[in-house]
C-alpha cells in the first residue's frame, strides 16, 4: 500500500464524515488518482481510477482498484454523479483538468478536489472557484479539500463559466515548440523548452554510438530525436517513459525516423528493471516523483538499472544535477566511469559495461603429451 499522502486523506474525509454522500449508482472517476490507506478503511462502491503516471497506476492495481491510463479510455462522453480531483502542479494542466472534471460530471453531481497546503491549495480552490462559483471546504491534513455545489441543474448555486471551461479545456491540447520542430503540452517535464541538462548532454554524445539503443525517462522525445540524428549506427531505439501522456508526444515527434530505424515505445516504470539488452543507453533521470521532494533514490536505480540491461562493453550516457550523489552507484554497478563534462550546475557521464574476464587457457600440450 502506498505511503502516506494528506491530500488523499483529506479528500476522502468529506465522505468518512459523512459531509457529503457517497453515490449509490453511476460511477465515481477519481482523475489523477494514487493508492493510500483511506482507499481501503471502507468500500467505495463504483471507484475508477484515472492515473497516467506508471508507479501509480500499478500501485492502484496491485491493490484492486480498477484503473484506466486516461480520463476518457473505456468510457468516453460518460457523466459521473461525483467526480474526484488531486490535481497536479502545473497550473495549466491542472485548470485543464478542473474543466475536464466538470464536463464529466453529470446532473446533479459534484466536483471533490484536494491539494496540500504547499502544493498550491489556495491557487487551486480559487481556480475552481472561478469555474463553477461558491465552494463547500474543509482544511485538515496540512491540505485543503473543497468542492462544488450539485452541477447542471437549474436550481443549484453552481453558475459554470462556460467560456473559461472552453478556454481551460484547450490548455492541456498538445502544441508546438521549439519553433515546430516537437509538440508538447503542459506538465510534461520541461514540456515548453528543451531542457538544459538534455541540450548539454547532447552537446557530448559521440557519433559513434551504435547498435541497439534506449532512452530511459524518454520525455517527448528530445534525447532520443538527437541519438538518431546524430549517431547514424544507432540501429533500434527504444523509449521507456513512465508518464503516458509524455510517450504519446514522443510517439508523433519521433514518427519521421520510423521509416528508418525500429522504434519501440514502452510505457515502464524504469525502476522494475527493462526487458531487453543494448549496446548504449542514454538518460536524463527523473530525481522526484509527481511531487516537488527530492528523490535521488530514483537515479540511482535508473544507473543499476542500466547496468543490468547494457551488453558487456555497452555504453551508458547519463546527465545529472552535479550535486546529486550517484557516483556510488555508479561505481557498483559498473566498476568504474568517467566525468565528460560539467557546466551550469550538471555533469555528463559515461560509463562502459565491463567485459567477462576470461579465464586463461591452459598451456598447449605438445606431441610428446598425447602419448
Amino acid at each position: 500500500m502506498a505511503h502516506d499522502d494528506p491530500a488523499l486523506q483529506a479528500l476522502m474525509l468529506p465522505f468518512e464524515q459523512g459531509l457529503l454522500p457517497w453515490p449509490e449508482a453511476g460511477g465515481v472517476l477519481f482523475l489523477r488518482a494514487r493508492d493510500g490507506a483511506p482507499l481501503h478503511r471502507r468500500a467505495w462502491p463504483g471507484l475508477v481510477c484515472e492515473q497516467g503516471f506508471k508507479p501509480e497506476a500499478d500501485a492502484l492495481r496491485q491493490a484492486g482498484l480498477v484503473v484506466v491510463d486516461s480520463p476518457d479510455a473505456g468510457s468516453a462522453g460518460s457523466r459521473h454523479p461525483l467526480v474526484l480531483v488531486l490535481p497536479p502542479r502545473q497550473r495549466d494542466e491542472a485548470r485543464a483538468l478542473y474543466a475536464h472534471a466538470v464536463s464529466r460530471v453529470a446532473p446533479g453531481g459534484r466536483v471533490v478536489a484536494c491539494l496540500a497546503n504547499n502544493e498550491g491549495a489556495k491557487s487551486g480552490e480559487a481556480d475552481l472557484r472561478r469555474l463553477v462559483g461558491p465552494l463547500g471546504g474543509l482544511l485538515k491534513h496540512k491540505s485543503r479539500c473543497y468542492w462544488s455545489a450539485p452541477l447542471h441543474v437549474a436550481d443549484s448555486a453552481a453558475v459554470i463559466d462556460h467560456a473559461l471551461l472552453a478556454e481551460w479545456e484547450a490548455l492541456d491540447a498538445p502544441r508546438a515548440i521549439v519553433g515546430g520542430r516537437f509538440r508538447s503540452r503542459p506538465g510534461v517535464f520541461a514540456w515548453d523548452r528543451i531542457d538544459p541538462a538534455s541540450a548539454l548532454l547532447v552537446e557530448q554524445l559521440p557519433a559513434d554510438l551504435a547498435g541497439r539503443a534506449a532512452d530511459l525517462g524518454a520525455g517527448f522525445g528530445y534525447l532520443s530525436a538527437e541519438l538518431l540524428e546524430r549517431c547514424p549506427g544507432i540501429a533500434a531505439l527504444d523509449l521507456f517513459e513512465a508518464d503516458r501522456r509524455a510517450l504519446d508526444l514522443a510517439r508523433h515527434n519521433l514518427a519521421a525516423f520510423e521509416s528508418k530505424v525500429a522504434i519501440g515505445y514502452h510505457w515502464h516504470d524504469v525502476t522494475t528493471g527493462l526487458p531487453a539488452q543494448y549496446d548504449v543507453i542514454v538518460t536524463n533521470p527523473p530525481f522526484h516523483t509527481q511531487g516537488s521532494a527530492n528523490r535521488p533514490d530514483i537515479g540511482r536505480r535508473f544507473i543499476a538499472v542500466a547496468a543490468d540491461a547494457l551488453k558487456p562493453g555497452g555504453r551508458l550516457w547519463l546527465v545529472a544535477n552535479r550535486h546529486l550523489p550517484y557516483e556510488s552507484v555508479l561505481v557498483e554497478s559498473f566498476g568504474q566511469a568517467r566525468a565528460v563534462a560539467e557546466r551550469d550546475g550538471f555533469k555528463i557521464i559515461e560509463a562502459v559495461k565491463a567485459r567477462p574476464v576470461q579465464a586463461p587457457r591452459p598451456p598447449r600440450r605438445g606431441r610428446e603429451d598425447w602419448r
